[in-house]
C-alpha cells in the first residue's frame, strides 16, 4: 500500500514547491497539497488477484497573487510528472510501474479567498501489490 506521508515526500524530490502538506494546508505561497481522489471500483483479475494496485491522487498548487507565475509553477510540475509517467521507480519498498495523468494540463481553481492562484493536477499511480 502507497500511503500519502509516502507520496508526499517523493512529490519532494521533483522539488516542485516549497512547503508540503498532506490535506488541510496553510495559507503559506509556494505550498503543493496531496490529496486522496474518489478511489475507484477494486482492479479485478481473472482466476486470481490483481499483481497491482492503483491509488488516485490529487496535487493542489497553492502558488502566488501574479497568475502568470503561479501558471508557469503549475505547468512546471504538470512536465516534471509527464516526464516520469512512463518510467518505473520506487517509493520505498513499493514498485511503481507508472503514473496515469488524468487531465491533458493543470486545472485552474482561480484565487483562494486572499487572491492566490491555485491549480489542480490528478493523477493515478499504479504500483505493485506487496500484501
Amino acid at each position: 500500500m502507497l500511503f500519502l506521508n509516502q507520496i508526499r515526500d517523493w512529490i519532494r524530490t521533483l522539488d516542485a514547491a516549497e512547503n508540503y502538506y498532506i490535506g488541510r494546508m496553510n495559507d503559506k505561497e509556494k505550498s503543493l497539497g496531496v490529496f486522496q481522489l474518489s478511489p475507484r471500483p477494486p482492479t479485478r483479475a481473472i482466476g486470481q488477484q490483481s499483481s497491482y494496485e492503483v491509488r488516485r491522487i490529487s496535487l493542489k498548487l497553492h502558488w502566488n497573487k501574479n497568475q502568470n507565475e503561479s501558471e508557469r509553477a503549475a505547468w512546471e510540475l504538470y512536465s516534471k510528472l509527464r516526464a516520469v509517467s512512463s518510467c518505473r521507480f520506487d517509493i520505498e519498498n513499493t514498485h511503481v510501474y507508472f503514473i496515469d495523468l488524468l487531465h491533458a494540463e493543470p486545472i485552474s481553481i482561480d484565487t483562494d479567498e486572499n487572491g492566490v492562484y491555485e491549480w489542480v493536477i490528478e493523477f493515478e499511480m499504479y504500483y505493485e501489490r506487496n500484501d
